[in-house]
């Protein structure tokens, strides 16, 4: 008999990788802050639509969670309606969230006092890998919490990596956006000078994806600011969150990153336009403006 497998947060990533749950053949329990959601989710995948993160506990066997930040998941775990009050001894929540690795062993030891296992797993590959199930995952936890969340992570991704205790995967996942950051610039730099240049740009994308310069990044995002697609993906806002997490992390352990705090300040210039809510491509523009003529 398949898992009950509960799951909170139906936002951009959340409501493809429930999806593939459901086609894997889990039994789904859903919450979220829109009721909208869960009520019209629910419908289209046969699953239980719960009124609070409690309901979810009390219904799952492993529950996953995809929210913006570390207080959204403290409150949807811990608070006075969060998962711990209805879930079972040696329920295991799957938290897809990218918070800091300190916030994440402080939810994992406060669930453990009532039995449930925590593993933080957040995950790369954005919307995309989130609707087509290829999502990768960092995973830090204990190795029969993750035995028991296998099948389940598996419905959603296609690599998934145990990198450590508790922590390990939102460091994991500090490391990815290290370097999605510096491709990011490299990538709206390129195409910045390229459309100066007056290049073909599909002819020059496809040259460009056969050589040393291809990655996810060109080849996804360097498409969508080719076609003027500004439309987010990932937001602008949330890989700023992200980023201050990678840059608070690596002050703490003394490490210098001054690529990531120069992104950091060319998508916080996005902001103050009022852009937060665009795609990260959308650092193109910026690029764009600054080569203006005057």
């Amino acid at each position: 008999m398949a898992l009950t497998v509960g799951f909170i947060g139906l936002g951009t990533m959340g409501t493809g990788m429930a999806r593939n749950l459901a086609r894997a053949g889990f039994a789904l329990a859903l919450s979220s802050r829109t009721a909208a959601k869960v009520k019209a989710l629910s419908a289209e995948l046969g699953a239980k639509a719960c009124g609070s993160p409690a309901e979810v506990g009390a219904a799952s066997e492993v529950v996953v969670s995809c929210l913006p930040d570390s207080p959204e998941v403290e409150q949807v775990h811990l608070g006075p309606e969060g998962t711990v009050r209805g879930a079972a001894k040696e329920t295991v929540v799957i938290d897809c969230s990218t918070i800091a690795a300190e916030a994440a062993r402080s939810i994992a030891g406060r669930l453990a006092e009532s039995g449930v296992s925590f593993l933080d797993a957040p995950v790369s590959g954005g919307q995309k890998g989130a609707t087509d199930g290829t999502l990768t995952f960092f995973v830090g936890g204990e190795a029969d919490a993750i035995e028991k969340a296998w099948p389940v992570l598996l419905a959603m991704g296609k690599r998934i990596t145990h990198l450590g205790p508790c922590g390990a995967g939102q460091l994991g996942k500090a490391v990815n956006q290290i370097v999605v950051a510096g491709t990011l610039m490299a990538v709206s730099e390129g195409i910045a000078f390229a459309q100066k240049a007056g290049l073909p740009m599909p002819a020059l994308h496809e040259a460009l994806m056969g050589g040393a310069a291809s990655s996810w990044m060109l080849d996804v995002l360097g498409k969508k600011m080719m076609d003027r697609d500004f439309k987010p993906a990932f937001a602008i806002k949330h890989q700023q969150k992200d980023l201050g997490i990678v840059l608070k992390t690596a002050r703490e352990k003394g490490v210098p990153l001054p690529g990531v705090a120069l992104v950091h300040q060319l998508l916080s210039a996005l902001e103050a336009q009022g852009r937060g809510e665009d795609g990260t491509q959308a650092l193109l523009t910026l690029y764009e403006r600054m080569s203006a003529p005057r």
